[in-house]
């Protein structure tokens, strides 16, 4: 059958990804229709709607019963959501996914092509790996946080120092022998087999490991400078569930998820509005450091939030859609350093920030 695609699903390296195979197909145009960019995240499809006296552009591969089964997986769509167009030119059936008319601005293909192409080709990946061993209907429901596993990806790429460490590199001194998903859910689980250069220059033995595949994560300690006051949330947290702790209740920074194509610092702001009711003013940046990287790819990019915290007293915020219930603590820098001399604050990231903000203070304060 043949069907009409336009958007990102025109590009052809994408399409390729997802099909598992290269189309060869002409451009066509679909006269009545606009192709629309939705407001969100860089995983967001675009959308095709009904818009007379407007034309789509687009190509129109033929695809097999397995072509659109890949298709349907990596969007989301349902074979039945293919419905039958009319394009002048062609004698027999064509179908494409119409939309609904919603909000969006006109899609621009030139401007997809040189910032988010890249990227939506690695999420591409990301998602058709699990083609086979990953339900659809998961995909449906995780369909961010895939995509923002294979932003993580492209953050890791920015380069960083050398000037203690060995400056060798995964492409060039670690060698992959195996590499299984092991489990392939919110979270990932690979199961691996490698050999890397040794600090003698000789390789080492084969080794096997296993390994939590995370995401990178935005932290921000909101801190008033003038009043010398931080904000510290509170909430309920799986580890020391898991760990039977009788107090999984932790004092945290705020923090979340940088989802795909958002900067780390854009994330900080987001996650401070929502954990927190918080509207952040000047970000400085703290620390960018793995979580434990023994053991997972979760990576923290962490920030000094200044504001304004002469008003705020604390309360509930939080995502209902994401379970979130979430308590604010608005208290002096010294007493929050009490707490990490208690132990009371028991995660690590707030105690390395907290000590980070105690070297700064005294810079920070005489510049309020």
């Amino acid at each position: 059958m043949k069907v009409f695609l336009s958007g990102a699903l025109a590009d052809p390296a994408l399409l390729e990804i997802v099909l598992g195979r290269p189309v060869e197909t002409p451009a066509t145009r679909l006269p009545g229709h606009a192709v629309l960019d939705p407001e969100g995240g860089a995983d967001r499809l675009t959308l095709l709607c009904a818009a007379p006296g407007s034309e789509a552009t687009g190509l129109l591969p033929e695809l097999t019963e397995a072509d659109v089964a890949r298709l349907c997986y990596f969007t989301g769509w349902y074979a039945e959501d293919l419905a039958e167009i009319a394009i002048p030119g062609e004698a027999e059936a064509v179908y494409a996914r119409i939309d609904p008319a919603s909000g969006g601005s006109p899609w621009d293909a030139a401007r997809w092509r040189a910032q988010n192409a890249a990227l939506g080709c690695e999420i591409a990946r990301e998602i058709m790996l699990g083609y086979g061993r990953r339900p659809a209907e998961m995909v449906r429901r995780i369909r961010p946080y895939l995509a923002a596993r294979a932003w993580s990806r492209a953050l890791a790429g920015r380069e960083t120092p050398c000037t203690l460490r060995s400056d060798r590199t995964r492409e060039g001194a670690v060698r992959i022998l195996y590499d299984r998903r092991a489990h392939d859910g919110f979270f990932g689980m690979r199961d691996f087999t490698l050999q890397h250069e040794r600090f003698d220059g000789a390789m080492s033995e084969v080794i096997h490991r296993e390994g939590f595949v995370a995401y990178d994560a935005a932290l921000v300690l909101p801190y008033d400078p003038e009043r010398d006051l931080v904000l510290l949330i509170e909430q309920m947290r799986y580890g020391p569930l898991l760990r039977e702790d009788r107090h999984p209740w932790v004092l945290e920074p705020v923090a979340g998820l940088v989802d795909a194509g958002e900067s780390p610092e854009d994330c900080a702001r987001r996650e401070a509005v929502e954990e927190a009711g918080l509207r952040l003013g000047r970000l400085e940046p703290m620390l960018r450091v793995y979580a434990s990287p023994g053991y997972t790819s979760e990576f923290f990019h962490c920030f000094l939030g200044l504001c304004d915290l002469g008003d705020h007293h604390g309360g509930i915020n939080g995502l209902d859609s994401e379970n979130e219930d979430i308590r604010s603590h608005v208290l002096p820098f010294e007493a929050a350093m009490d707490l990490v001399e208690s132990g009371e604050v028991n995660a690590g990231p707030l105690a390395m920030m907290l000590l980070w903000l105690a070297r700064a203070r005294e810079r920070l304060r005489s510049a309020a």
